[in-house]
């Protein structure tokens, strides 16, 4: 049975840091790439960042640039998504994704997401 986990999150100030955590079990891969995504209350979903299993190849969305970190424990199937200097905007919905590639992380498997607010 696959099942994938975020935890992590949380009521963080303006300005402020957090991490969240995605562990993976059951994968029917034996490598995979992994992302994050979100969803703002009243938006869309957003692609936050993607990286290979190697992390060759790692892809952030214009919005985290430079504030938000993907890295991953292989060993342990588990990724993570350091955020810094938190916006309100960041507020969302933050799911994890995992697949055999970036591109096909939406048709993936993903978490149940677990929810950030940053707040004042």
């Amino acid at each position: 049975q696959v099942q994938v986990v975020e935890s992590g999150g949380g009521l963080v100030q303006i300005g402020g840091s957090l991490r969240l955590s995605c562990a993976a079990s059951g994968l029917p891969y034996n490598t995979y790439s992994m992302g994050w995504y979100r969803r703002a209350p009243g938006k869309d979903r957003e692609f936050v960042v993607a990286t290979t299993w190697t992390g060759s190849v790692t892809h952030y969305g214009d919005s985290v640039k430079g504030r938000f970190t993907i890295s991953r424990d292989n060993t342990k199937n588990t990724w993570y998504l350091e955020m810094s200097r938190l916006k309100p905007e960041d507020t969302a919905i933050y799911y994890c994704a995992a697949s055999t590639s970036i591109a096909t992380l939406e048709s993936g498997y993903w978490g149940q997401g677990i929810e950030v607010t940053v707040s004042s």
